[in-house]
């Protein structure tokens, strides 16, 4: 497995990252699972505060190993603060991890039950930082916000996502997506989880401030089929291999402490 060419099929899968990534192993990896009993709620943790009203998505696009949504991430008109962070962190992308057709696709799991998928809005240090290139290596360079998918009704705003999908079918694919905002994927409650953790890609930097809402949100059966018809390959590629668990399972937590928002 050469490091460009990592996946989540049985040649190049997370099994094998640590090959060409030894960091896979190492103390703050991510997800994790989070066993609601050994979580300490913190009251001193602020409310986690969403400023996205300027927000200005700019593309949607298909990397190969999600669907990832990009935002203009110039200055501070969408940022993330409270809870963990000691100060603002820009939007940057959203993109989502899933599974196949009624299993489990959800990278972080709540005592031991995972969800149908799992969306991340990543945010980065702008203000200790240069570029979001620097921020992804540094200790506290990220922060990502976890929001778990789970099966029920339709989702009256996913729509707008997954009716743009078949733009970026193939791998390498980008299409304009311009005023999206993600405000609209937010659960009601923004009772929340952290823990220091890290990417859970390659190159699975141990950057990552993480923020898990514990309230889901719904998305329909028919919903996340659309999500399925995305492929891993390019266009001009002879295989075709449908997009689907690509998500990385939980990392063993190593002394990390869970803290939480809320009794």
């Amino acid at each position: 497995m050469k490091g460009s060419t990592w996946g989540y099929g049985e040649e190049n899968g997370p099994s094998l990252w640590h090959k060409d990534y030894p960091i896979a192993q190492g103390s703050r990896q991510s997800p994790i699972n989070i066993v609601a009993s050994d979580v300490c709620f913190d009251p001193s943790l602020p409310p986690i505060q969403l400023s996205y009203d300027q927000c200005t998505s700019v593309n949607i696009s298909n990397n190969g190993h999600s669907v990832v949504v990009e935002f203009d991430d110039s200055d501070d008109r969408s940022v993330i603060s409270g809870g963990p962070l000691v100060n603002p962190y820009r939007l940057r992308q959203f993109h989502f991890h899933w599974g196949e057709k009624g299993c489990q696709g959800s990278e972080h799991t709540v005592d031991g039950k995972g969800f149908a998928s799992e969306l991340h809005l990543v945010h980065w240090n702008a203000e200790k930082y240069m570029t979001f290139g620097q921020a992804a290596s540094e200790p506290d360079g990220l922060a990502v916000l976890g929001i778990f998918l789970e099966t029920g009704d339709d989702h009256r705003w996913l729509h707008k996502i997954t009716d743009a999908l078949y733009m970026v079918k193939f791998k390498g694919s980008i299409s304009d997506f311009k005023g999206f905002n993600p405000k609209c994927l937010l659960p009601s409650n923004l009772h929340f989880w952290t823990y220091p953790g890290s990417l859970t890609t390659p190159p699975l930097h141990e950057s990552v401030l993480w923020i898990i809402l514990e309230e889901p949100i719904a998305v329909s059966e028919k919903q996340m089929g659309k999500f399925r018809m995305l492929v891993f390959n390019g266009e001009e590629e002879d295989s075709r291999s449908r997009m689907e668990n690509n998500f990385r399972r939980p990392q063993p937590l190593k002394g990390r402490k869970v803290l939480a928002s809320f009794k």
